[in-house]
């Protein structure tokens, strides 16, 4: 009886998650392939053109496994921290809390959520990289393993965001001044073959730089860092984001009153 009722109680809350994207598509769904698709003109066709290939692979092949994985990553947390944060604000989080849901159901319904919306908007960035080059996938597994990793890690940033937030302003600060830097800074643009010896060291502490590399490796079989230790430091950040996620929620912080 508890099983099913966590089923459902799952079921519902990701089918509400993806009717919430979908529903306003011109707001969540059509910006980031905008986006993409200004990335891929300025810089991979206009500044691209005047640049030699990157680790052997002309420049726009290169740049497109990087932009979709920054589309991935800003709209899973997006998705989770806007939508989480929602339900408090609205008060609707007490009608969760008081249903004979669990605490794991409840996290994982919202993360699902943000993998389906991370996963949507990285295919519509996909579809639009095929009006600029031919893509071809090294490693479907590889591919699909490491977007779903990666999405579910930053839906649960997203998580933890949406329950510290205590107004919609502060839903924006982790995205603007630490999801971006970290974002363009991971390797989206540039191999850090190229880099000299003291900044590859220091690219290396950021996390992000794995995730797109890892996902460079299955589509284009390049990568800067080896792919185990890619699944390795995603996985580490998933079990210490979802430990404190979960702790979050059995204590009530910023979410019981």
């Amino acid at each position: 009886m508890w099983l099913a009722e966590n089923i459902v109680a799952f079921r519902t809350i990701v089918i509400k998650e993806i009717m919430r994207f979908v529903r306003i598509w011109v707001q969540t769904l059509v910006p980031p392939a905008i986006n993409a698709f200004l990335y891929m003109v300025i810089f991979g066709t206009l500044i691209g053109s005047q640049i030699e290939n990157m680790s052997g692979h002309p420049y726009i092949e290169y740049i497109v496994p990087g932009i979709i994985m920054m589309s991935v990553i800003t709209n899973s947390y997006g998705n989770v921290v806007s939508s989480f944060y929602s339900t408090k604000f609205q008060r609707n989080i007490e009608e969760l809390l008081i249903s004979p849901v669990s605490n794991f159901t409840i996290l994982a319904g919202y993360v699902a959520g943000g993998v389906a919306r991370g996963f949507t908007v990285g295919a519509l960035v996909a579809l639009v990289s095929l009006l600029f080059t031919d893509l071809q996938v090294h490693s479907f597994i590889h591919m699909l393993l490491i977007m779903f990793l990666t999405s579910t890690l930053f839906s649960l940033g997203g998580f933890i965001n949406a329950v510290f937030a205590r107004s919609f302003d502060d839903i924006s600060i982790i995205p603007n001044f630490v999801l971006t830097p970290l974002t363009y800074l991971g390797g989206i643009f540039y191999s850090i073959s190229i880099l000299p010896a003291f900044w590859q060291k220091v690219s290396l502490v950021n996390p992000v730089l794995y995730m797109i590399n890892g996902f460079r490796l299955g589509v284009l079989g390049e990568s800067d860092i080896p792919v185990s230790v890619s699944y390795l430091v995603i996985l580490a950040f998933i079990g210490v984001l979802g430990y404190w996620a979960m702790w979050l929620l059995r204590h009530g912080v910023g979410i019981r009153t």
